[in-house]
């Protein structure tokens, strides 16, 4: 039986965006999660930053079970 995860689980994790995040627009990013990777339809969090494919983004906050916001991630 498949292991089912709260989509609040996806908060925090980290991801690169494989199709550009910005406003207005619907991007999508890949997560590394469940023992491999899976892509979720992004948008940017503060609604105006653009980030561009192979940014990596942090999660945010998560609008639905395939929606995720994100912000590039900074070290």
């Amino acid at each position: 039986m498949p292991v089912s995860m709260p989509n609040e689980y996806l908060v925090g994790k980290t991801g690169r965006v494989t199709g550009r995040v910005g406003p207005g627009t619907v991007g999508e990013v890949t997560i590394a999660i469940r023992g491999g990777s899976e892509a979720y339809f992004a948008h940017p969090y503060d609604g105006n930053e653009e980030i561009l494919s192979g940014t990596q983004v942090v999660v945010v906050a998560v609008a639905s079970p395939r929606t995720v916001y994100v912000t590039a991630f900074i070290l």
